[in-house]
């Protein structure tokens, strides 16, 4: 078990650094939010049916789990849409920054919805998030919109692990990931279908478009979809969402080396993310000398 978790929280991280580069991809595709989403769980759809059919994995499940997933598809359909818009009308670091805030979330639904008692160094942590996120932006009046977007998709990101913690000791990754990819973009087809969103420009791609959604759909989402499920039988859906939380970290390196000036944070900035970062190696330490099913 012990070897798992190592396992899990190194495979875990390289799919953190995978997000923190799926922000990248969010703002060099010139799509907008709405049609940027379809179009990476739809090719994501395609990847993970071919995997599953190259592995002849089994994917029947019982109705009412598969209503379940269906769900989870709409919650992880709306983080990304607020995610990708975050991104658009603020910028990477912005967005990243505020991605942070999903472990405190976390610590609060967690006993809402499964009843689990309420731990005080997982609060005590996502409040030093925040504090974190305060230090970061110092009320950043100029990205408000932006820092609302995110904060809500900070919400649905840990409203969605919270949902799978529950599914993925007992069902395969790439099941999961079918049924709720297959959930969101339905979710949003239909959405599109009644509002007129399906028009000829829809569907009209650019080469360079086309390449990154491909990057996007199936490394960052086909693989690390399935991937962060599989971590999750061996690690606590507050672990996740806390090492998420080196996603800011990992994604605004890559946006200063990529796009430079319009990247730049203040010095604070640097304050802030030391805190995060120092959140989530105390975290570790902690759990570490847990009991393993309470890593």
């Amino acid at each position: 078990m012990q070897n798992d978790n190592f396992k899990s929280y190194a495979l875990l991280h390289l799919i953190v650094f995978i997000w923190g580069f799926t922000a990248i991809l969010g703002a060099l595709i010139s799509l907008d939010a709405l049609p940027l989403v379809w179009w990476r769980m739809s090719l994501a759809v395609v990847f993970i049916l071919i995997y599953i059919r190259f592995k002849k994995i089994k994917t029947k499940i019982p109705r009412k789990t598969v209503f379940a997933f269906l769900f989870a598809g709409l919650v992880i359909a709306l983080h990304w849409l607020t995610f990708f818009k975050a991104i658009k009308v603020s910028n990477v670091s912005v967005t990243l920054a505020c991605l942070s805030t999903g472990a405190f979330f976390t610590s609060i639904l967690e006993p809402l919805l499964f009843g689990k008692k309420v731990v005080w160094y997982e609060v005590l942590f996502g409040l030093i998030v925040v504090g974190g996120l305060y230090i970061i932006f110092n009320v950043e009046v100029d990205y408000v919109l932006g820092i609302v977007l995110a904060l809500t998709s900070a919400f649905l990101s840990a409203l969605f692990t919270v949902i799978n913690a529950k599914y993925t000791k007992i069902y395969m990754p790439s099941v999961i990931s079918l049924y709720e990819l297959v959930g969101g973009v339905s979710f949003l087809s239909i959405y599109l279908l009644f509002s007129g969103g399906f028009t000829s420009e829809f569907f009209s791609l650019s080469i360079e478009d086309l390449g990154w959604l491909t990057l996007l759909a199936s490394v960052c989402t086909a693989y690390a979809f399935i991937a962060s499920v599989k971590v999750m039988k061996y690690l606590s859906p507050y672990t996740v969402m806390l090492t998420i939380n080196l996603e800011p970290i990992y994604g605004i390196i890559l946006a200063l080396l990529i796009f430079k000036d319009s990247e730049h944070m203040n010095p604070m900035f640097y304050v802030g993310a030391a805190i995060i970062l120092l959140t989530v190696i105390l975290n570790g330490l902690i759990k570490k000398y847990k009991k393993p099913e309470t890593n």
